[in-house]
């Protein structure tokens, strides 16, 4: 099931020993090679180190009232987990990416983005037009598909290079619509002649 990553932001983390809310789930740590959230920076005044996160391998479900986790004891600091220290100082943020094409051209940034929920995999990008051209426009969905390339200024996709052939003349079109045709009536003849012998 796709979720949008924007809705996860701000959800409570709650504990299943005390039925409590913990912490609230921040900022995503998204590893830029291969789009896959690793955990949440959280807040909260119960956590004891500053940054906190949860990583996504402790979270035992995604549920109405938030991500639920065994404890307080599943957060861990900065540099507990060598992978989230990496990313995280990478510095890496999704949202708000230029995308563009593979010929340069800008298609807008990134806005939000869906995420299978089992997997915390990133599978579409949301991506907005400028306010000028939102107003004639819609979102453009990105599958992970079409990403050739991300950096720290943008995710470089596949040039949509549609080729549309030419219309034919519309003289030299003919069309046939089936319902306009008259139909065969059938031969009754013989029908209402009595069969003498």
């Amino acid at each position: 099931m796709l979720l949008l990553g924007s809705r996860l932001i701000g959800t409570p983390i709650m504990g299943l020993q005390t039925g409590t809310q913990l912490a609230v789930a921040k900022t995503p740590v998204i590893d830029p090679n291969n789009l896959r959230i690793i955990a949440y920076e959280v807040d909260g005044t119960l956590l004891t180190e500053k940054p906190s996160f949860i990583r996504i391998a402790d979270i035992r479900e995604l549920s109405d009232v938030g991500m639920i986790i065994d404890s307080n004891d599943e957060f861990v600091g900065l540099h507990d987990v060598i992978a989230i220290e990496n990313i995280y100082k990478i510095g890496f943020r999704l949202l708000g990416l230029n995308v563009i094409d593979e010929s340069k051209n800008k298609l807008g940034k990134v806005s939000d983005y869906s995420l299978e929920v089992g997997s915390f995999i990133i599978e579409q990008l949301s991506v907005s037009r400028g306010i000028i051209k939102s107003l004639s426009e819609t979102e453009r969905l990105i599958h992970r598909t079409q990403i050739v390339e991300i950096n720290n200024e943008n995710v470089i996709v596949k040039s949509i290079a549609e080729k549309l052939e030419p219309i034919a003349d519309a003289k030299k079109l003919s069309y046939m619509n089936p319902f306009r045709q008259p139909a065969p009536q059938p031969d009754n003849s013989n029908a209402d002649t009595p069969n003498v012998n």
